[in-house]
């Protein structure tokens, strides 16, 4: 060990010594890590849109295990569910109609544009990415917002932020 007898090491460090001091140093890094930004990279393919947030796209500049139809989440929005968690049948069905109408927006902006790039890249759960979409230089979910398409985004909220609109 570079000059160091196994003796010197166990006096210096102690038993497991240098393993916790590591594991002390990723599990302090960990959150940064997991919150880290991608940076950003065009999308190749639009494959598929399941609703006014959600998309699955392919990346070329990934590996294919990765940017293959991965599923894409627009970051900031909350678009309505087509699969509502309102009260009310009314509720529930005044939702769909609102997710509908959100997903086809999406989809006719997605199709008319040249490039769509995601920036601000996250990693979310089910292994989904988070990242602002961008097409044609303009922030996609920006306009879903202004167009009424979207609420903003905010962590915790429940899964009912359009019932009752």
């Amino acid at each position: 060990m570079l000059g160091h007898s196994r003796l010197d090491c166990l006096r210096r460090y102690g038993r497991g010594g240098v393993m916790r001091r590591c594991a002390i140093l990723l599990t302090a890094l960990l959150p940064a890590i997991a919150q880290a930004d991608y940076g950003s990279v065009r999308v190749d393919e639009v494959a598929a849109v399941y609703d006014g947030d959600t998309f699955t796209a392919t990346i070329s500049e990934w590996p294919p295990v990765i940017g293959e139809r991965i599923k894409i989440r627009i970051s900031g929005i909350n678009a309505p569910e087509r699969r509502s968690r309102c009260d009310t049948e009314a509720e529930k069905e005044r939702e769909r109609e609102l997710a509908a109408n959100a997903r086809i927006y999406l989809v006719e902006r997605l199709r008319s544009t040249d490039v769509v790039e995601l920036r601000r890249i996250e990693r979310g759960s089910f292994f989904r990415i988070i990242a602002e979409v961008w097409a044609d230089g303009e922030n996609v979910g920006h306009e879903m917002l202004e167009a009424g398409h979207a609420l903003p985004y905010v962590t915790g909220q429940s899964g009912q932020a359009w019932c009752g609109l």
